[in-house]
């Protein structure tokens, strides 16, 4: 992704979001600025998976702005994916998922096949090719999807809680792509509820509490020293309410 134009930096001010009244998203503003990975962590409901589907357009705020500021914000649309905690597989094979998916990406027909294949090869899912995908295990599923995102090319990847249901080997092969696939320039942009997982993939922490920003920093300094009492709470395991 190198001296390609960017849509990063991302500028998120007083975003906030409600369902009935009720405010789940309380006027969080933060930016992210490179290809670092930014781990966003906090105890359930505290607003993390919102916040992922908010900056990728897949919910529209009832309040704030979200601002991708970048030399190639007006393409915005087409440089982020996101992965989800369960990922969606159409009824046919794995590689026919990749197609489709590219297909609606609006990819060229002639192209789509070639970097479908592409795909499975750069993460080792060759043999996967001709699968049903809905009878994949959940890792290998997960691992389809990141594959699937990977193939759209996004200069961001979101992820959200991509391996909160697989087995440590599972666990480990999804770590191994996302290392692979920052290595080469995305942006990562990951909520997780393992810390052990935050501490191996974070560059930088966002940590947020029913809704509301706490803390964004270094990752190292987050686990070292953390600067809100909730902040230390959490990491000790402690339960927040």
């Amino acid at each position: 992704m190198h001296g390609i134009p960017s849509i990063l930096p991302l500028k998120v001010s007083e975003l906030r979001f409600a369902v009935r009244e009720k405010q789940l998203v309380r006027g969080i503003s933060f930016q992210l600025f490179d290809e670092s990975r930014t781990v966003i962590i906090g105890p359930n409901g505290a607003g993390k998976s919102l916040t992922l589907r908010l900056c990728h357009g897949l919910l529209k705020p009832t309040g704030g702005e979200i601002a991708w500021t970048g030399p190639a914000s007006s393409n915005v649309a087409k440089r982020h994916a996101m992965v989800f905690q369960r990922p969606v597989m159409l009824r046919r094979t794995a590689r026919a998922n990749l197609i489709h998916a590219l297909s609606v990406a609006g990819v060229e027909r002639s192209e789509r096949p070639g970097r479908a294949d592409a795909a499975l090869a750069h993460f080792g899912l060759d043999e996967l090719a001709e699968r049903p995908a809905r009878t994949l295990s959940g890792g290998e599923q997960q691992r389809l999807a990141i594959a699937r995102a990977w193939a759209l090319k996004p200069q961001v990847l979101f992820l959200d809680e991509p391996t909160s249901a697989l087995d440590p080997a599972a666990t480990r092969a999804i770590e191994q792509m996302i290392h692979a696939i920052h290595a080469e320039g995305v942006k990562i942009v990951m909520t997780t509820h393992d810390m052990g997982q935050a501490r191996r993939i974070a560059d930088n922490v966002l940590f947020l509490h029913h809704g509301q920003l706490l803390e964004q920093t270094p990752a190292d300094r987050f686990f070292d020293e953390p600067q809100t009492e909730e902040a230390r709470a959490f990491i000790k395991g402690e339960l927040l309410w």
